[in-house]
């Protein structure tokens, strides 16, 4: 492979413009992060320290290797939902080590409302867990929940994202032969006491630690029985009578000491071989990523200055450059591991598109992994390109993306609109994972094409009934849209949804795609088989 050779200009204004307003959205970024991840009242770090509790933060430090890297996931859910109290969606996920393994962890949170589940929760955990299915990922799940928030259980009881989902990924990791541990730091109560009982082990924390479908409160309801929390689903009853629970720990530390010794025991899987080699740092400096990217995500930029401060070397094998160049395909590699890369230029032409398809075959044969790099409007509309078959085309490059068997893994470091975000593997595509940089949008369509198509639509209704609108009303119909699209747009609001995976600063991607890779070949990739293609 030889060198992408850069025609960056660090030196220009409008490096610098880009350069500064990145850095200011990173800060913002890490300033969220940070909040989220760590301040929290007073008041409910002394409740856990009375209750001789960890925070989840020292919890995983306990439970992970020292000096690993901790890939989070989600950090930012929720935060634009229940009025932005609830961090993090109440819990924490993320890819580290332990025993020189790579596990994926859930972890309640409880403190925040004494790590009760609200629909966001179970949708992060139900996520966390279709990703330990699709990579085989041993889980380990840190329990100590309230159970559900009640004011919202309609949300959280009946639908696919909901607490049975939770049960179910557990039986079907269980089906794969993917370890699970359960460590109970508090109560698994009602539903949630089915994430111990769907384990193969369990640990459980004498005094703190409780597991039973009613607790005490609810018992005396339905039965009238007095009981206590520990005489009802305490560590010495489960471990002693019931067997619900397999270890009984006198601490947090201890807990989490048995975890990682239970872990130790288990047979590692034997990871899926691909093309890798030793890794080699991007010869560009990564932090020129602040430079690339325009402010506005209508100004272009080549995404060649992108994928060369990403790869190892800056090294890259660019496939059929001279055709269909909206589009840049070729081949590098993220910490050793072969990647076929995938990066927008500007909009998906018929050209573009069958490019894409036949390059997605090709990493799909040699079993190469797929890496998206988004920043696209869509596929190109109009007359002209309707007749020469655009549709078609970027049919074939979606029926092709969805029948690839290696792993994908997509970054949204741009815009992503319309059918553009499903060609290139967008969140409903069954991607191993998908971020997003601060300064990103997803959308079916950009805000002002959205305001400016529904005024049109409005105006020409009223104008069939003899009505012609002022500037001042056609304002009135436009700006609330271009409001409410350009607030749903943005990235905080998706990873708020958990649309993607989480929020990237430019220079962490490297090393959460290095991770990723390298976590997804603990999963065969599967067979390889396509759909009908419209030609």
């Amino acid at each position: 492979m030889s060198r992408i050779v850069s025609h960056l200009d660090t030196t220009s204004d409008g490096y610098r413009r880009n350069h500064a307003e990145m850095t200011r959205r990173v800060q913002a970024l890490r300033e969220l992060t940070h909040k989220v991840r760590h301040e929290r009242p007073a008041r409910d770090v002394e409740r856990l320290h009375r209750q001789k509790k960890l925070t989840v933060r020292e919890r995983l430090d306990l439970l992970l290797d020292p000096g690993t890297p901790f890939l989070e996931l989600s950090t930012l859910a929720a935060n634009r939902a229940y009025g932005g109290e609830v961090h993090g969606a109440g819990c924490v996920s993320g890819i580290g080590i332990v025993q020189g393994r790579e596990v994926i962890i859930h972890a309640d949170d409880p403190s925040i409302k004494g790590g009760a589940w609200y629909p966001l929760t179970i949708k992060k955990i139900v996520r966390t867990l279709d990703i330990a299915i699709e990579n085989r990922l041993p889980v380990i799940h840190l329990c100590d929940s309230a159970g559900g928030f009640l004011p919202l259980q309609s949300e959280l009881f009946p639908d696919r994202y909901a607490a049975g989902r939770i049960f179910r990924n557990q039986c079907t990791l269980s089906k794969l032969g993917v370890p699970q541990i359960a460590v109970v730091l508090g109560h698994c109560t009602a539903g949630g006491a089915y994430i111990p009982a769907l384990c193969d082990y369990s640990v459980i924390v004498r005094g703190n630690g409780g597991v039973f479908l009613g607790g005490p409160p609810l018992v005396k309801a339905a039965t009238g029985e007095v009981v206590t929390a520990e005489a009802l689903g305490g560590a010495d009853m489960h471990t002693s009578v019931s067997g619900t629970c397999d270890y009984p720990a006198d601490d947090e530390p201890h807990a989490l000491a048995i975890a990682r010794d239970i872990l130790a025991q288990t047979t590692p899987i034997e990871k899926t071989r691909i093309d890798r080699v030793e890794p080699e740092d991007p010869y560009y400096d990564p932090a020129e990523l602040y430079g690339i990217i325009p402010s506005d995500w209508k100004t272009g930029f080549d995404m060649r200055e992108v994928i060369a401060r990403l790869v190892d070397g800056s090294r890259f094998h660019e496939y059929q450059p001279h055709y269909g160049t909206t589009l840049v395909c070729g081949f590098a590699r993220i910490w050793g591991c072969k990647v076929g890369i995938l990066a927008n230029n500007g909009v998906l032409f018929n050209d573009s598109s069958l490019k894409a398809a036949h390059f997605m075959r090709l990493c799909d044969r040699d079993r190469t992994p797929l890496l998206f790099l988004q920043n696209i409007t869509g596929y190109m509309v109009g007359r002209e390109y309707e007749e020469r078959g655009i549709t078609k085309d970027g049919a074939k490059m979606i029926m092709t993306q969805v029948g690839c068997s290696v792993p994908k893994f997509t970054v949204i470091v741009g815009g992503s609109f319309g059918a553009g975000n499903y060609g290139m593997c967008g969140r409903a595509y069954d991607g191993r994972f998908l971020w997003m940089w601060p300064q990103s949008q997803i959308a079916v369509m950009g805000a002002e094409q959205a305001a400016n198509t529904l005024a049109e639509v409005k105006i020409r209704q009223l104008e069939r009934k003899g009505h012609q609108l002022t500037e001042a009303e056609i304002a009135a119909i436009r700006d609330p849209v271009l409001e409410r699209f350009r607030a749903e747009s943005d990235a905080y609001h998706s990873t708020s949804e958990l649309w993607d995976d989480g929020i990237l600063d430019p220079l962490d991607t490297r090393n959460a795609l290095g991770m990723a890779i390298v976590a997804s070949l603990n999963a065969p990739f599967g067979e390889q088989g396509y759909g009908v293609l419209r030609l």
